[in-house]
């Protein structure tokens, strides 16, 4: 038994501890804004919040989020009060596909909770472990700087 803090909530997960975090939070969770990317934490779209910090899901176990706080993306907003990085990525159409963007913006998130006013290079070494395959990533950098101001 793995007990955590998932989006607020407290949860006892009955799962082997090698169990991926990415995999408890989708198919255990129902959880499924973080998305399977490459398997390796080389591509950020599964990115979620582990105490503050971004962290791969699809390689964390749930041994090493044990009586820790997790936020997936959805923890960060909601369709009625949207986080102010959401407003922003829509004003600046920063998603193409989307497939990248819950990670982006969990990512980004964890950023302005540690760097409230980043320049733009603190953004984009922020968002160096994200990948975008859509080429959006100026408009990514220019609607995390609009939601830090």
């Amino acid at each position: 038994m793995v007990a955590l803090t998932v989006n607020g909530a407290a949860v006892a997960l009955d799962l082997p501890d090698a169990t991926m975090l990415l995999d408890a939070l989708r198919h255990t969770l129902g959880l499924t804004g973080s998305r399977y990317g490459c398997g390796v934490g080389a591509c950020g779209s599964c990115m979620v919040l582990v105490d503050g910090r971004p962290e791969p899901s699809c390689t964390l176990p749930l041994w090493a989020v044990a009586d820790k706080a997790v936020t997936t993306i959805e923890g960060i907003g909601t369709p009625d009060a949207p986080h102010r990085l959401q407003t922003a990525f829509l004003d600046q159409q920063a998603g193409q596909c989307g497939y990248c963007l819950a990670g982006i913006i969990v990512t980004a998130a964890g950023l302005l909770r540690h760097t409230p006013s980043p320049s733009e290079q603190a953004v984009r070494a922020a968002l160096d472990r994200n990948l975008c395959r859509c080429g959006a990533h100026n408009r990514i950098v220019r609607a995390v700087l609009q939601a830090a101001r």
